[in-house]
């Protein structure tokens, strides 16, 4: 997701020469829905560096988006390889979304994860600002009213995260995948290199490591899009990932 604008084999090249161990294409970009040639193609260059598949990052929007769009995903996502879809709750913040409204994206998030389940896939819902999981609370309803065991948990940090804040939310979520990147104010704009937020991250891979699940943590909006700027932080995430997996007794 990090680099949007290189060619699939030089992102797949790039993660493992940092030594990262999984790669999460989106369909934005690399590996559009229904385009199956380009997930075979992204499935092959991710196999041949030795790499996992993440999440298919769709960008659907259930309640939004066109839902016969989503079947295309579905056949995407498979042949890609990924094991899950990761879509948004809708289009607006919670505190601005009425229930009738929240009904319909629920309804519509439903649809999509038994759809995906049928292929054998799960749904990850992106923990993102303005959408139903832009407060804790509400991603905790939206699973709950969706109460299907496909529908999987992710987290990122907000601008200017707070340490406390976030390790309360990772510790509720449990997610399966998570997004890595230290942000300023500005947010999207204001990248920093990952070590200058360690109190958040060193923190953050020490609970994930503390329950013995796969977790997924992968680094996005590295500073300048560059490579130099992803080895370090990759560099920085295996550190503190090997620190914690001693700290709590892993292998």
């Amino acid at each position: 997701m990090t680099f949007r604008s290189r060619p699939v084999p030089d992102v797949a090249a790039l993660a493992a020469d940092a030594g990262l161990e999984i790669v999460e294409w989106g369909a934005d970009a690399h590996v559009p829905p229904g385009d199956i040639e380009a997930a075979r193609a992204a499935r092959r260059a991710t196999q041949a560096r030795g790499l996992g598949m993440g999440s298919y990052g769709s960008y659907h929007k259930p309640g939004h988006s066109d839902p016969a769009e989503f079947a295309a995903i579905v056949a995407t996502a498979a042949e890609l390889g990924a094991p899950r879809i990761r879509v948004w709750a809708g289009t607006s913040g919670s505190a601005h979304t009425g229930e009738p409204e929240r009904a319909r994206i629920t309804s519509a998030l439903r649809g999509c994860v038994e759809q995906a389940a049928a292929a054998g896939l799960d749904v990850i819902v992106e923990h993102h600002v303005e959408s139903l999981t832009d407060d804790l609370g509400s991603a905790l309803r939206l699973h709950a009213q969706v109460g299907h065991p496909g529908l999987a948990r992710h987290w990122q940090p907000r601008e200017l995260p707070v340490t406390a804040t976030c390790l309360a939310e990772v510790r509720t979520l449990r997610p399966t995948s998570v997004h890595a990147f230290s942000w300023g104010a500005d947010g999207f704009t204001e990248r920093f290199p990952l070590a200058e937020r360690a109190d958040l991250w060193e923190a953050v891979l020490v609970e994930l490591s503390g329950d013995g699940a796969d977790h997924e943590v992968l680094l996005e909006f590295v500073p300048g899009d560059s490579a130099d700027s992803l080895r370090r932080d990759a560099a920085s995430l295996r550190g503190w990932r090997d620190a914690a997996r001693s700290a709590v007794g892993v292998r």
